[in-house]
């Protein structure tokens, strides 16, 4: 179905990417997710056709393009069916590499931006801690200033990539003082001296993506990889959340397309009582609501992304888009199932990955509950205490 969204560039390179993710990734789900994570090679293969680098700047290797054009490949790389393996390559384009672009120096970007639009360096963002998820604030990692280098204590959770990752931006609080000015982002390679990976997480869904705990003990970091502004750490994070948001609402409407075109090809195949499910009006109707579903989510989502390609701060559009994306894709993944009655509940039909796959949609890069939270504040609605 085609949108107001996308010109005619944007259709053409649609077709690209369906037809290398068709080739070059599709055949090899199945694999990936039993090894518990995506190849190497597939970073460098996106990295030769410039999958990485869409929307950064030539000058490091990007292609120079626009928003709309990197939410086209998310799509795409969506529909090969698995979302870990969209997990792996989103989280290097989308929340790692993309606090280098937006506030690194040019040496920084050289160094590190550029190898990783390559496919050469493998990038993970750390934020998340044991005690510290939607509380951003409230993180327990630090790092001490002494003389030429940061001193980096404390430990990461559900980092993605970050098993295999060569260089991790992590978030550390660098002082005392007022709660969401007393953090600050680094740039921390994973061959220095004090960084371990603590244990590979073994997850419900998103199983071809490498999820990580990490450990960093008394580790030096040259006061070169201080990302930005020191203690502007926290405001650099959520000024990243709004991509971020934007990208999971849009791989929840291509998964949850992905499900119901399933669904629609099942319900052809499948004969009962003589004749395909499909003839059966509860089933028709079911699809249907599935995708009315899937395009009001569809509409919320591709509108923040029109705004945030035109440089507008789409933080209640992208919220809005999140919250209920990440919804509705489990609600209709569920229901695809449903459609697939015993089938959908065995491991040969991928049914049951998108179903599980669905699930984190809600959770990550901010709970649906957070999402309302932010919401009613913009809103107005909350009382102040």
């Amino acid at each position: 179905m085609t949108h107001w969204l996308f010109q005619e560039e944007h259709e053409m390179f649609r077709k690209t990417v369906k037809k290398f993710v068709e080739k070059e990734v599709t055949p090899y789900v199945e694999k990936w997710e039993e090894n518990g994570e995506v190849p190497r090679q597939l970073f460098e293969r996106l990295g030769e056709l410039g999958y990485l680098g869409i929307k950064y700047p030539k000058e490091y290797g990007g292609l120079g393009l626009d928003f709309i054009m990197e939410a086209v490949f998310i799509e795409e790389l969506t529909k090969c069916g698995s979302g870990g393996i969209g997990a792996a390559i989103g989280a290097h384009i989308g929340i790692a590499t993309t606090p280098v672009w937006r506030f690194g120096t040019h040496e920084q970007k050289k160094k590190y931006l550029a190898p990783a639009i390559q496919g050469k360096m493998i990038a993970a963002l750390g934020i998340t801690e044991p005690n510290a998820g939607s509380d951003v604030a409230s993180m327990q990692t630090r790092a001490e200033k002494q003389g030429d280098y940061y001193i980096l204590n404390g430990s990461k959770t559900f980092i993605t990539n970050g098993v295999n990752a060569d260089y991790v931006v992590v978030a550390a609080k660098t002082s005392d003082g007022p709660r969401h000015r007393n953090i600050s982002l680094f740039i921390v390679e994973t061959g220095w001296d004090g960084f371990s990976v603590g244990k590979k997480l073994d997850k419900l869904g998103w199983r071809s993506s490498d999820t990580g705990e990490l450990y960093f003990e008394n580790m030096k970091i040259p006061k070169e990889n201080l990302l930005g502004k020191e203690n502007e750490g926290f405001k650099y994070i959520m000024q990243n959340f709004q991509w971020e948001r934007l990208t999971l609402a849009l791989s929840s409407v291509a998964l949850a397309e992905k499900a119901l075109d399933d669904s629609i090809r099942y319900s052809k195949e499948r004969i009962q009582f003589g004749k395909p499910i499909r003839q059966f009006q509860v089933l028709r109707h079911k699809m249907v609501d599935m995708a009315v579903d899937i395009e009001k989510a569809r509409h919320m989502t591709y509108r923040a992304v029109y705004l945030y390609n035109k440089g507008k701060d789409v933080t209640t559009e992208a919220t809005i888009a999140k919250a209920y994306a990440g919804e509705m894709v489990s609600r209709v993944c569920d229901q695809a199932v449903q459609i697939h009655g015993g089938n959908g509940y065995m491991m040969e039909f991928p049914v049951q990955r998108y179903w599980r796959d669905a699930r984190v949609q809600s959770i990550g890069g901010g709970t649906t509950q957070i999402m309302r939270e932010i919401l009613a504040k913009r809103l107005g609605i909350t009382q102040e205490v």
